[in-house]
């Protein structure tokens, strides 16, 4: 079964740091472009950040500086490493992957709307104080 689980969501203060990972199961990550995405309440979903298949990379301007994205192809998950967190960035943050070429340019966009694309379950990060 085709399956992405992400995981290290949670409370954090202003300031503050997580690590948020998404698992791949079912299938290899190696050929794909993937990407991070958030949702507030009452907002539509947002690309964060996304890479692609040769680690090219692509940052929301609002969180440029702050997040950076990785892949570990070996262990099958890529990473959202979020430092100096503010509360705009609370939201439900989703993974999604794609079997897909993709330039960097646009990555996220591009990324959305493909149909093909598998989303996991999402994983809250709430910044508050």
């Amino acid at each position: 079964q085709v399956q992405l689980v992400e995981s290290g969501g949670g409370l954090v203060q202003p300031g503050g740091s997580l690590r948020l990972s998404c698992a791949a199961s079912g299938f290899t990550l190696d050929y794909y472009a993937i990407g991070w995405f958030r949702q507030a309440p009452g907002k539509e979903r947002e690309g964060v950040s996304c890479i692609n298949d040769n680690d090219g990379k692509t940052y929301a301007d609002s969180v440029k500086g702050r997040f950076t994205i990785s892949r570990d192809n070996a262990k099958n998950t890529v990473y959202l490493q979020m430092n100096s967190l503010e509360p705009e960035d609370t939201a439900v943050y989703y993974c999604g992957a794609v079997h897909d070429a993709l330039s960097v340019q646009a990555m996220c966009e591009q990324l959305r709307d493909i149909s093909t694309i598998v989303w996991g379950k999402g994983t809250l990060v709430t910044v508050s104080s």
